[in-house]
């Protein structure tokens, strides 16, 4: 049997001698200890034909190799078959030696023809056909005299199976060193390497193609010659990569090479015509674990060498665009700035080049360990614009919230381009900056409706349209955030709505009014929600989508209204477990708003409210609201 890594060898079922007597297998008789000397012949006719050919040079010359080899081996038999006839013919040296010589002839002949098995040019695919299986016969041949008592010839075993595949290895090896005849690919700025690689494998695709499309017909299936030469390809071709590997490559040559033994090289053996034939995942790593290690630590610190710089490159001229007092392009309307954008594509682009080069993507991932550092520095960034508040620091903010915003998505749907670690923290910073830049930007706004603020909860807020004042102060102050891009500025106002909305509450349950009776209550009651009407209607003009908290003050005035002791008990226990931020210090609060309600009820509807608390976990899609609100 063909020999192969895995001890590949000529191999067949002792129970079916076969031939391949014009394409069919047959069986020797039952009980049939040898082969008998026309055995593989399908018909006496059917060799009248070759008996015009007398000498055995003559055969040979016509490369009719399994014919030879029938007749030497009916001599063979016919000289060392029988015991006694062995001795009989013991001194017909003659004999003995022209047989010999003839065995020599056969296999020289046979072995030209292997060696020629790629270059069809050269030989025809019935004489390959004949040489492989006069090597089977002989084999068998072998395997007769291994069950003989007796000494065979000097020249049993022929171990014609073991010459095959030393043949075939080779030739495998010389067609390594030839160029094919497909034309190149552009080799400019190629290094030697690159082009022996490129080299090798055309040879080794076209070499391939050959063996399964034409080759495979010359030998039995149970030979396995595809996967035999897809084995000898791929031994050939590590020996040579590990001599490479252990060279000493510069980063661009250390590149290809991995590119070339975890991407290219699968990609030939995926092809489907080698893949239908070629078992690809017994052949394994074109290189060991300790030829790959150090070329991939080599690139993989390249790779992130090179991200570390070109991120430090960008943030460092956005610093410089800030210092020099330059705002930031506008589209649409909008600040925009391009520092997410440039730094997602080459993050993207690297960490997906990474895998394929190194073939896993755990290992791409450690390219962004820097990203850390990196998004670090980006936030310090921010604060240095926040903290020195130039006349350009708020359109920088503003176009950074569309940075931070792109960063978050990224970090966020290309979750599989980082480690948790990485992924978690830049999140982490993200979301520190972009709660810093709407600080930096509602600050001013606060600070300019603080007047109208301070009249909340009032005895005047009851009686006059002081909330109109804060409405139009707050339409005029939400004028100066537009800036940022439609989705940021959304979110921007979406939080200012929260905040203006908590400061209402907390104005609220302050206690400066005091609603004595059902009249007061009632009037307290229709002031919320008209108040949280017209506060909702404003935000959802400038683009808030944050329709709950509307809801928050309805509830709100729900309590001021009700005088029922278990009907104000449910509606409390409704809006805490609605937001279970919601305290107790938030429900005393509100209750001593309504001062005809004893000390014992306000009691009971507290403490119904902390047993509900306890038994549920609240509302899964609540959202935090009261931990805003701060009461004493």
């Amino acid at each position: 049997m063909l020999t192969k890594p895995d001890n590949f060898r000529f191999n067949f079922l002792q129970d079916h001698k076969w031939t391949f007597g014009r394409g069919r297998r047959r069986r020797s008789p039952p009980n049939s200890s040898e082969p008998s000397p026309t055995d593989s012949q399908t018909s006496p006719k059917e060799e009248e034909p070759q008996k015009v050919i007398v000498r055995i040079d003559q055969m040979l010359e016509a490369k009719h190799f399994y014919e030879v080899g029938l007749r030497l081996n009916q001599k063979e038999e016919g000289l060392f078959g029988d015991v006694r006839e062995a001795e009989a013919l013991a001194h017909h040296d003659e004999e003995v030696n022209k047989l010999a010589a003839d065995y020599r002839a056969l296999e020289e002949h046979v072995l030209e023809t292997l060696k020629l098995s790629l270059s069809l040019g050269q030989v025809s695919l019935e004489a390959l056909t004949s040489a492989v299986r006069a090597m089977k016969q002989q084999e068998d041949q072998d395997k007769l005299w291994s069950q003989r008592d007796h000494t065979p010839p000097a020249w049993r075993p022929s171990g014609w199976g073991k010459l095959h595949d030393s043949t075939l290895r080779s030739l495998v090896e010389e067609q390594m060193d030839t160029d094919p005849q497909t034309p190149p690919v552009d080799q400019v700025d190629q290094s030697t390497i690159q082009a022996d690689l490129h080299s090798m494998g055309r040879r080794l695709k076209e070499d391939l193609q050959s063996v399964v499309n034409v080759l495979k017909n010359c030998y039995p299936p149970e030979l396995d010659i595809c996967n035999f030469y897809a084995s000898l390809y791929h031994e050939t071709l590590s020996a040579r990569l590990r001599k490479i590997a252990d060279f000493g490559l510069d980063d661009k040559d250390c590149t290809f090479l991995l590119r070339w033994v975890n991407e290219y090289y699968p990609q030939i053996l995926q092809n489907p015509e080698l893949a239908s034939e070629i078992n690809v995942e017994s052949l394994g790593k074109l290189l060991p674990k300790e030829s790959l290690d150090p070329l991939e630590h080599q690139y993989l610190d390249k790779q992130q060498s090179e991200l570390t710089r070109y991120v430090g490159a960008i943030l460092e001229e956005a610093e410089q665009d800030w210092n020099k007092g330059e705002e930031p392009k506008r589209e649409d309307g909008c600040f925009v700035s391009t520092v997410a954008y440039d730094i997602i594509q080459f993050i993207n682009g690297m960490v997906t080049s990474a895998e394929r080069v190194v073939g896993d993507l755990h290992k791409a991932q450690k390219i962004t360990v820097q990203l850390k550092d990196l998004m670090q520095r980006f936030k310090i960034f921010q604060n240095n614009i926040i903290k020195k508040n130039t006349p350009n620091s708020q359109p920088l903010i503003k176009a950074n919230l569309g940075c931070i915003e792109q960063f978050m998505d990224f970090f966020e749907k290309k979750s599989h381009l980082f480690t948790e670690d990485v992924q978690k923290h830049c999140l982490d910073v993200l979301i520190d900056m972009k709660e810093s830049a709407h600080t930096y930007l509602l600050k001013p706004v606060h600070n300019g409706l603080k007047p109208q603020y301070r009249k909340l909860g009032t005895s005047d807020w009851l009686n006059k349209p002081l909330f109109e004042k804060l409405l139009v102060s707050l339409e005029k102050e939400l004028q100066d955030l537009q800036g940022s891009t439609e989705s940021c500025h959304q979110k921007l106002i979406g939080q200012l709505h929260q905040e203006v909305t908590a400061e209402y509450v907390k104005r609220l349950l302050k206690g400066q009014i005091k609603l004595k009776d059902m009249r007061q209550q009632l009037k307290a009651y229709e002031t919320v929600k008209d108040d949280a009407e017209s506060l909702h209607d404003l935000f959802v003009k400038m683009g808030s989508r944050e329709d709950w908290l509307k809801e928050i003050l309805n509830k709100i005035a729900e309590v001021l209204k009700l005088q029922d002791l278990p009907a104000l008990q449910m509606h409390v226990v409704s809006l805490g477990t609605s937001y279970p931020d919601l305290s107790e210090k938030h429900v005393a609060a509100l209750l001593k708003l309504k001062t005809n309600l004893t000390k014992d009820n306000r009691r009971i509807v507290k403490d119904t409210l902390s047993d509900t608390l306890r038994e549920t976990s609240g509302d899964a899609d609540s959202r935090p609201f009261f931990s805003g609100v701060q009461v004493k």
